[in-house]
């Protein structure tokens, strides 16, 4: 086991939780340890992780039948189709499950769910189980075992044919945590918001010390009455008070103020960090970086870089495991799962018109199959492929007569 999986066999860490947040623990620079619970209490992770899950899982997840000629039909009579894409299981729909697959990947870099079948073996639903709970090893035979409690039931050495495992990224047996590996990130990123909460704590007081004149000394009562009227009223108060200090004593601030500290500054790195271990763009959770943008046309070109960078390796990941997993291996060479992500241009009526009307007019769709891609009925007629040059049927190019040439003014009539 290595080191990193064994300190997640801890409990879990929370932000700002005394019991979980282990100052000067070691392999922490800022000597804070954030586990996956503490890390979702950062703003820019919370967002990132947020933005990947809902993402996927607004995503229609379709299931298709591979044809002889290489092409692909829709294969929704298929059993598959009901688990992936309607409802994996009698609590969830097919969004629910899929946003709490990718919140498992980007958390702990797994994803699992138990296969729950009938008398026959046919998969009939896919209950999602918590990767925090989950125990798994590949034993001297190099068969993968997993371990696990679930709703208060014991789960011991099951194999892939009870469990549907999603890796993420390590090519390993399993996965890398995205939030192991993140740790030293993460705990620099608390530690400055815990700094700017302590700060606001105090209404943003510096830390002091009264110095006295050299040779003074107070008894007991003095330095009682001295702490009443200066310090105590400093320390707790909520308003700004002020008083007048006696025989020479002065005032000095000890404490770093913030825009010494650029804390505003380390405060904006940190967003920027974790959305590169994130692979999310800053400005798409809403943090302008260094010379982008809210808005404006490179949005769409950050836009698409991260659908093919950041979005695309989970959609290939899950569709993949679909198809190793849960497909039976002699339907493999046939059934296959996807992902449509032209549900990603809905947004965008204008693109998505000029794109359906290019592919409609080149011949690359029938009118009725880019009417279905907006959930339209079919139309009479519509199932004939046309290219732009008159719009005729394709297997009519090259047999249609000429049309007839008419004469220019003034030229001789034949």
């Amino acid at each position: 086991m290595s080191l990193l999986t064994s300190w997640w066999k801890k409990p879990a860490l929370k932000v700002q939780d005394p019991e979980n947040s282990r100052r000067g623990a070691p392999g922490s620079w800022s000597g804070r340890h954030v586990g996956p619970e503490g890390a979702m209490q950062l703003a820019a992770w919370w967002a990132c992780v947020r933005l990947h899950s809902e993402t996927v899982a607004t995503l229609p997840c379709s299931v298709f039948a591979r044809q002889s000629d290489g092409s692909k039909a829709p294969a929704s009579d298929h059993w598959l189709y009901g688990i992936v894409h309607e409802s994996p299981n009698a609590d969830q729909t097919a969004a629910e499950f899929w946003e709490g697959v990718v919140v498992a990947l980007c958390q702990g870099g797994n994803a699992y769910a138990l296969k729950d079948k009938r008398s026959n073996g046919s998969l009939v639903a896919l209950t999602p189980i918590p990767w925090q709970d989950m125990n798994a090893r590949r034993d001297p035979q190099g068969v993968m075992r997993y371990s696990f409690v679930l709703r208060g039931k014991v789960y011991r050495d099951l194999t892939e044919d009870d469990v549907f495992h999603i890796r993420g990224f390590g090519g390993g047996d399993l996965g890398l945590s995205p939030v192991s590996y993140a740790r030293q990130s993460l705990g620099i990123a608390e530690a400055i918001e815990a700094s700017a909460g302590a700060t606001f704590k105090s209404n943003m007081k510096s830390s002091i010390f009264f110095t006295a004149p050299p040779g003074t000394k107070m008894n007991a009562d003095q330095r009682s009455d001295f702490r009443k009227m200066f310090i105590d009223p400093y320390i707790g108060g909520e308003a700004t008070n002020a008083g007048i200090l006696e025989m020479g004593f002065d005032v000095k601030t000890v404490s770093l103020p913030p825009k010494d500290a650029e804390m505003l500054m380390s405060w904006k790195f940190s967003v920027e960090e974790i959305c590169r271990w994130m692979r999310t763009p800053p400005v798409l959770i809403g943090h302008a970086a260094e010379g982008q943008t809210m808005w404006g046309s490179g949005i769409e070109q950050i836009m698409l870089g991260w659908l093919t960078l950041g979005l695309r390796p989970y959609l290939t990941r899950i569709e993949q495991a679909i198809k190793k997993r849960l497909v039976p291996p002699a339907e493999r060479s046939r059934i296959f799962a996807e992902f449509n992500v032209e549900g990603l241009l809905r947004a965008d009526s204008a693109g998505r018109a000029a794109l359906l009307s290019s592919l409609g007019q080149n011949g690359y769709l029938t009118r009725n199959e880019g009417r279905a891609l907006d959930n339209r009925p079919p139309m009479p007629g519509g199932d004939v492929l046309t290219v732009q040059s008159n719009l005729v049927p394709l297997d009519q190019l090259g047999k249609m007569p000429p049309k007839a040439v008419q004469p220019a003014p003034g030229d001789p009539v034949p």
